[in-house]
């Protein structure tokens, strides 16, 4: 009777665990890409990701983020307590909807500046006639 008692407790203690575990990896993931001035977008446990077959200590996510250039990537990201955290498969998938202005409105000026400089040189040439 006392062995049925303890799987139950076993499995939940299991479980409280694994979420405790998951939680701070989520902060030391968060914490990684803030220190090289990015930010999280999305992440997912992902137990059977690349590189999972005989590494028992790490627990893998996959992981979108924007850097401090504002390109987006999509990484497996390897973490534990005592292993930190390393990005694997990290790609490149796209810019940031801010930075995709930033650079639209950075050329409309430009080419504003050089339309202005070539009307101006039209009047002049026209007063010299």
């Amino acid at each position: 009777m006392e062995v049925l008692l303890i799987i139950p407790v076993i499995i939940i203690l299991a479980i409280v665990i694994r979420l405790f575990a998951g939680g701070m990896d989520h902060d030391r993931v968060d914490q990684y890409i803030s220190k090289r001035g990015g930010k999280v977008i999305e992440k997912s446990w992902n137990p059977f990701g690349k590189g999972w077959f005989g590494d028992k200590d790490n627990r893998i996510y996959q992981i979108k983020y924007e850097d401090a250039d504002g390109k987006i990537h999509q990484a497996t990201c390897k973490t534990s307590l005592l292993s930190g955290v390393y990005l694997t498969e990290d790609r490149i998938v796209g810019q940031s909807r801010e930075h995709e202005h930033d650079s639209i409105n950075n050329h409309l000026l430009e080419e504003n500046r050089r339309l202005r400089q070539e009307i101006e040189a039209l009047k002049n040439n026209r007063k010299e006639y």
